[in-house]
């Protein structure tokens, strides 16, 4: 019996002995393994103002209830900058993580020559993303290289692509042809005109997430709403009409068909149905994100590619685009290059926080490679800001940024801390320069550069510096320092 009993305790020993040692071990391994690769969404809207989100200007007269939900939800940086006052020299320093005095791509160009496409060389957030295990998709507005260029989607680190490559195309939101990646080539492809291609771009979007909801993925939205022309289905626009069919926001004044932007009789009325459809969109985007339980391993991003346009009958000053911002598209005023930035990530990324930090589009890169634990290159301009993402102290920031944008005169920026200067110079003409204090005077309404010279003459000579000659031969830049 006692001989029993010692045999049932030394058992017992032993049982617990290889329990805790498989416990052991498990931790080990738990601690060893790398943490799951966040999903990362990101959305950026084409043309839309600082001033158009109720969540950064609530004097904003259109509703945008899932992004000001988005807002509530994660953090707001009111400080973000555009990569540049137009479409493509924007977005490739958003995919290249370098500034306008470095990039390639500076100004708006026909991909399809090459000049306004990224080559070979250039290598993109996504390609890093995609070297890291992570499925890519595009869905909407490309801009940096036609089917037949080194800039193609396919060749740019996309698995999946459905949407424009040609900025011009992308005018069009009744097309009889879009593009797709199929055979791991880009090709054109037919659609139905009927269709509104914002409805099968969104389309496209949600069935990427039901694919590849196991797996680690980046997903690129680069919408074309609400760009010009101006055209939504009618029963969109209804929602800004009155019974009687006419528009909510009083009197229109008529668009009459001009280059490549079509007639519209209310284009009030049908840019804030534009802007209400991206809203709704991206409510879509972020409920299907929830329905499949990814919401807790999946970082949301929402952000323009510039200031709001004037184009095909838009009003940005009904509309207050800008909030309290001067200038718009095309210009290197506020209004033309700082743009909302959202970014909702529970448990990652504080609900309901502000942040005015200066970034801009050159430390996406950086940001989501580091998220994503991709090797990040070291010849960038950009920085990572992922702790000020994560609510944590922000150590490593810019000493400056800088803007160059060139259609006609050339135009320079260049912000730091609370200061930022503007130059203005055309060929044969004396160079002008601006000078305002973005702290006391946001709206960039009083000219500081005569009182004080000393910080034109530090500001300018760091605007020289920024700076490289162009690669790119599209646009003559002989004068720029001249």
């Amino acid at each position: 019996m006692e001989s029993n009993t010692k045999t049932m305790i030394q058992k017992k020993h032993l049982l617990s002995f290889i329990f805790s040692a498989v416990l052991m071990v498990s931790q080990a391994h738990a601690q060893q393994a790398p943490n799951k690769q966040p999903n990362i969404i990101f959305i950026v809207a084409d043309d839309l103002g600082y001033g158009n989100l109720a969540s950064y200007n609530k004097k904003s007269p259109i509703p945008t209830p899932n992004l000001d939900r988005l807002a509530a939800d994660g953090t707001r940086f009111t400080r973000f900058y555009s990569g540049n006052t137009v479409c493509a020299p924007s977005r490739a320093a958003l995919m290249t993580g370098l500034h306008m005095g470095h990039a390639y791509v500076r100004g708006n160009s026909k991909a399809k020559d090459g000049k306004g496409a990224l080559r070979a060389q250039d290598t993109t957030v996504v390609q890093r993303l995609q070297n890291n295990g992570y499925v890519t998709g595009m869905y909407g507005k490309w801009g940096l290289g036609d089917e037949e260029t080194a800039g193609a989607p396919h060749l740019k680190g996309f698995n999946e692509f459905f949407g424009y490559l040609d900025q011009a195309h992308a005018h069009d939101y009744y097309t009889s042809h879009l593009y797709e990646i199929k055979d791991h080539k880009t090709q054109r492809i037919q659609i139905d005109s009927s269709q509104y291609t914002q409805d099968l771009i969104v389309n496209k979007a949600l069935g990427f997430l039901d694919t590849y909801k196991d797996k680690p993925f980046f997903l690129f939205l680069p919408f074309t709403l609400p760009h010009a022309e101006l055209i939504v289905p009618q029963e969109l626009l209804q929602k800004f009409q009155n019974a009687d069919g006419s528009s909510k926001f009083g009197p229109e004044t008529p668009f009459v068909k001009k280059g490549n932007y079509d007639s519209q009789s209310q284009p009030r009325a049908a840019f804030a149905a534009m802007v209400s459809k991206l809203d709704s969109d991206v409510g879509a985007i972020v409920q299907k994100v929830k329905d499949l339980g990814l919401e807790n391993d999946t970082y949301i991003f929402f952000t323009s590619d510039n200031g709001p346009h004037k184009e095909g009958g838009a009003d940005p000053v009904f509309f207050n685009s800008g909030g309290q911002l001067r200038g718009v598209k095309r210009d290197l005023y506020e209004g033309g290059i700082r743009v909302p930035l959202i970014v909702k990530a529970p448990g990652k990324v504080p609900a309901g926080k502000v942040n005015d930090l200066p970034f801009a589009f050159w430390d996406v890169l950086p940001t989501l490679a580091q998220l994503a634990a991709a090797p990040v290159p070291g010849n960038i301009d950009g920085i990572s800001f992922s702790p000020a993402l994560w609510g944590k102290p922000q150590t490593k920031q810019h000493d400056y940024l800088y803007w160059q944008f060139k259609e006609g005169e050339l135009k320079e920026a260049l912000t730091k801390g609370d200061w930022k200067l503007i130059r203005f110079k055309d060929e044969g003409k004396k160079e002008v320069l601006e000078l305002y204090n973005l702290r006391e005077d946001i709206g960039e309404k009083t000219n500081l550069a005569s009182k004080n010279t000393a910080k034109v003459k530090e500001l300018r000579t760091l605007m020289s510096g920024a700076k490289t000659t162009p690669e790119n031969k599209t646009f003559d830049w002989s004068y720029v320092e001249q």
